[in-house]
This record gives C-alpha cells, sequence and structure tokens, in this order.
C-alpha cells in the first residue's frame, strides 16, 4: 500500500526505479543463464553452484527465489542447447525407432539399428529416476543446506577424479552396453538429484567405470538427460501455472533462457573434447576447491 502511495506522489521517481529494477532483473537472469548453460554440462553442478549463490552471496536464482517459470526456461534453454548439438543423433534415434516398429522391416534390418537400441537403453536409464519422486520434497530441502552442497561438491570431485583413473579405456558403443549399464547410470543420475551432485559428471563416470568409450559415455550421458529435464519441465510448469507468472519478469526470463541455451552448446562441446583428451579427471580439482570454500563459509558466516 505505501509502495502505491509513493508512487502516485512521485510517478517520475517510480518509473525510474522500475526500470531500474527491470534492469537488474536482466543482469540477474544472465547471471543465472550463464551458471545454468555452463553448469548444467560442465561436471560441477548447476545445482549446487546455484544455491551457493544464493544462499551466501546472496543472489536471487530460479531454484530458490521462487521464479518457478525461470527456472523452467533456463531448463528448457539447456534442453534446445543438446538438441542442437545432438540433433543429427536424435533424428537417427527416431527414424530407427521407427523402421523397427514397421512390419515390412525384416530381422536382419533390425539386428544394425544401434540408434534405436541407444534409445531403448536411454529408456531403461530414465527409470530410476521415478524411486526419487516419494523424497522429492526432502532432496529438494537440501538446497538450502549449504554445508551439504560443499560436502557433495567434494564428492563429485572424488567421482570424476577416480572414474578418470582406468588403466584401460572402456570400448562398448551403443551396440555392446548392456541393460545393466543403462541401469546403473540411471542410478547415478537419480543420485545426482542432490544438489551438489553433478549430473553429467555422475553420469559420465558411470559410463567410464562401466567400460562404456569416453565420446559415448558423454553423447549418451547428455541424451538421456533429455527425458529427465522434459519431464522435470513438464512438472515444474504445472507448479508455475499455480504460482503465477509476472507477465514484466517474462523478457528478462527469454534473455536468461537465451544465454543458458549459447552457454550450454559451448559448455556441451568443451567436456566432449576435454573427455576425449582424457583430461576429464581435471574438473575435480574445481569442485574441491568450491566445495571446500563452501563448507567453511558455511560454517563461519
Amino acid at each position: 500500500m505505501a509502495a502505491i502511495q509513493a508512487a502516485a506522489a512521485e510517478p517520475s521517481a517510480a518509473k525510474a526505479a522500475a526500470a531500474w529494477e527491470t534492469d537488474m532483473s536482466i543482469w540477474n537472469a544472465i547471471i543465472l543463464g550463464l551458471v545454468q548453460g555452463i553448469a548444467e554440462f560442465l561436471p560441477i553442478s548447476s545445482s549446487g553452484h546455484l544455491a551457493i549463490l544464493q544462499n551466501l552471496m546472496g543472489l536471487k536464482t530460479a531454484e530458490g527465489g521462487g521464479y518457478v517459470f525461470f527456472d523452467v526456461l533456463l531448463h528448457l534453454g539447456t534442453l534446445i542447447s543438446i538438441c542442437i548439438v545432438y540433433w543429427s543423433e536424435i533424428v537417427s534415434m527416431v527414424r530407427e525407432t521407427v523402421l523397427f516398429f514397421k512390419r515390412s522391416s525384416t530381422p536382419e534390418q533390425k539386428e544394425h539399428l544401434p540408434a534405436a537400441r541407444e534409445l531403448l537403453m536411454i529408456v531403461i536409464a530414465t527409470l530410476p529416476l521415478f524411486l526419487i519422486l516419494p523424497v522429492k520434497d526432502k532432496i529438494e530441502g537440501l538446497y538450502y543446506n549449504t554445508l551439504f552442497v560443499g560436502c557433495a561438491l567434494i564428492a563429485t570431485g572424488a567421482i570424476l577424479f577416480f572414474s578418470d583413473r582406468r588403466k584401460a579405456p572402456g570400448k562398448k558403443g551403443a551396440r555392446s552396453m548392456t541393460v545393466w549399464d543403462a541401469v546403473l547410470i540411471g542410478c547415478c543420475q537419480a543420485v545426482a538429484t542432490a544438489p551438489g551432485i553433478s549430473r553429467s559428471g555422475t553420469t559420465i563416470a558411470g559410463g567410464l567405470v562401466r567400460g562404456l568409450n569416453r565420446s559415448f559415455a558423454v553423447n549418451f550421458s547428455f541424451l538421456m538427460s533429455v527425458p529427465a529435464v522434459l519431464g522435470a519441465n513438464i512438472l515444474s510448469l504445472h507448479d508455475a501455472l499455480k504460482v503465477g507468472i509476472n507477465a514484466a519478469e517474462v523478457p528478462a526470463y527469454l534473455v536468461g533462457m537465451a544465454v543458458a541455451m549459447v552457454a550450454g552448446v559451448f559448455a556441451i562441446r568443451i567436456v566432449k573434447k576435454i573427455t576425449s583428451e582424457g583430461k576429464f579427471g581435471n574438473f575435480a580439482y574445481y569442485c574441491w576447491a568450491v566445495g571446500l570454500l563452501s563448507v567453511i563459509l558455511s560454517l563461519v558466516l
């Protein structure tokens, strides 16, 4: 009420303040878009970094600041990133799956459909996420526990460090990975719903441990995130519509989504390059540094 009275008394000042708030909102969206786009794919945990930004630095985030619709758009941006980088693979999966179910296809043709088989493995790897639904609220509550997030980042570093030091590189690809490989990698994705545990880092590490070749482990990790992110977005969109959408902030949200999309494309390509060079485990040092700093600050502040 006081804000309305002040705006009525000084309309020019109110307009200036509103313009400043919009600028701040856009810059906030750009920062969060960068963090989401980069940290979603680099094995350093986007949820962990967003939690640290909010809990220690006071920056409003999509996950912790009540911006449910913005959170949906940020994840949609990273989903588009995957589709851009892996468009040909996605098209192949759809084409081969249709071919598999065609009655005119011969058994010999069905045996040589690696993209369709990879899609089946992705579906299987997504199933463990349903085990998380009963404890979803408790896991989301950990977002506000900076001490937990810091410890989880340290654990992520350990996962990256040891998984990248296999003596013999894996050789499995879409034709040779097993159902158990998909299930265990899916379990890694389910564990990574906890803030501070990197989804990409844990699933790529799981693939390397199960003997997937480096390139395929990265590709499978990112492609298997598509149904997970899409499903989470559908659930979050329902929540966003219940909470309500502030139309005045939508332009800033769209800017953040675009930034997340562009940053995501670059991040995916960086991870592909670094993993192929056998330097995937180097991200462990960054996770340890940020995790240790977060633990110390959470105890001191």
